[in-house]
């Protein structure tokens, strides 16, 4: 007499579960027991596997739940020996299929990754395989300078990528001829195997060797592309670099990489952007930061200055008298653009007042009867309260 089993328990559920409840036991259990999860343990998860397949196909059908619940056992003649379920078949036969799965979210796709795609994936497998596909999209690296940046620039750069073949079209087929259905796969892209293992025999799908998973055969390539439907070519592009632009951004040019097939779109080309280092001025966000030596009479006596801009203009700024080293002047709105909106940073400039080094004696005998004039004495620091 075969031994009685709690399928309430096995799957964790109360006896008063609800069909979602069910699902989500399910789902839940199959996970943690599947052998293919379990190295280490594949014959208990083999058989812990079974068993929660059983219980949820048993409690799953509201006829079958009912004779569970009245008898407490499963009747093998009556149709519980793996009919059913979301697995379908029976005497062991288990067949991966969409049907059964719409509900289970992730779980479909685990399945596929142990078996290599034989649940309901296949055809959409199958579709992706042999139906347009999107060229690879290429990656290249640029450098700016500090005013290119800035006021942004159109470069002219040179890619290596893979064109449309001109004789073929794409093809891959010597012209007057065309690739033809695959015969091992029947153009489907995807060979279906049968393999029988401890839970019965279960259905798995790989790619066609032969065709590569396009469903096709190339039986008289192009001279031009020995079949590849591609050749590889140096053109030239170019890409706008909007002002404002900052070091390690990219710039993204739509439909400029590798070709697609099938009728696919082609890919797209990403340029990073390195700017180089500038020798006077810096960026803090949106800021342009730079310092400015100005003499010692002009940050004694005030003076109008030009200031150099990053856009090579001069700015007029009036320096105010008794200006000490170190201080700090704003150009509002002479800084970078932003790229996300209309504001537009400043610019930062820092005074360094200059001591000159030489001196002619004409300019010596003035500085020392200034000297005399203002009794002039290194600043002495006033103490605190705390001596």
């Amino acid at each position: 007499m075969a031994e009685k089993k709690d399928y309430y328990e096995i799957l964790g559920v109360s006896k008063s579960a609800t069909d979602d409840e069910l699902k989500k036991a399910y789902r839940k259990m199959a996970k943690k027991w599947h052998p293919d999860a379990n190295p280490n343990n594949k014959k208990e998860a083999e058989q812990k596997f079974k068993e929660v397949n059983e219980a949820y196909e048993v409690l799953s059908d509201p006829q079958k739940r009912r004779m569970y619940d009245q008898f407490g056992t499963a009747d093998p003649q009556a149709g519980f020996g793996g009919a059913g379920g979301p697995f379908g078949g029976g005497n062991g036969y288990y067949s991966y299929t969409s049907s059964g799965w719409d509900d289970f979210g992730d779980l479909g796709d685990i399945f596929s990754s142990f078996f290599g795609g034989g649940f309901g994936g296949q055809r959409a497998n199958s579709r992706r395989n042999n139906g347009p596909r999107k060229g690879e999209d290429l990656n290249l690296n640029l450098e700016i300078t500090f005013e290119e940046a800035f006021m942004g620039v159109e470069k002219e750069v040179t890619i290596t990528r893979q064109e449309t073949c001109s004789t073929c079209h794409g093809t891959g087929a010597k012209p007057g001829t065309n690739p033809v259905k695959c015969k091992a796969c029947n153009g489907t892209g995807q060979i279906r195997q049968m393999q029988t293992t401890i839970l019965g025999q279960i259905q798995t799908t790989r790619t066609c060797p032969e065709c590569h998973g396009t469903g096709e055969v190339i039986q008289e390539p192009c001279d031009m592309c020995h079949g590849k439907g591609t050749v590889r070519k140096m053109p030239k592009v170019r890409v706008k670099i909007p002002a404002g632009i900052g070091d390690n951004q990219t710039v993204v040019l739509r439909g400029q990489g590798n070709p697609g097939t099938k009728g696919g779109p082609a890919g797209d080309i990403y340029i990073t952007l390195r700017v180089k280092k500038h020798s006077i001025y810096k960026r803090d966000g949106n800021n342009v930061i730079c310092d400015i030596p100005i003499t010692i009479t002009q940050a004694t006596l005030g003076a109008d200055i030009e200031v150099p801009m990053v856009d090579g203009k001069k700015e007029k700024y009036r320096i105010p008298e008794g200006t000490q080293t170190g201080t700090q002047f704003v150009v509002r709105g002479k800084g970078f653009k932003s790229l996300n909106s209309s504001y537009v940073g400043n610019f930062v400039f820092n005074v360094v007042v200059q001591t000159p080094k030489r001196l002619t004696k004409e300019q010596r005998e003035l500085l020392t009867e200034l000297a005399k004039t203002m009794n002039e004495q290194p600043p002495i620091k006033k103490r605190g309260i705390f001596g």
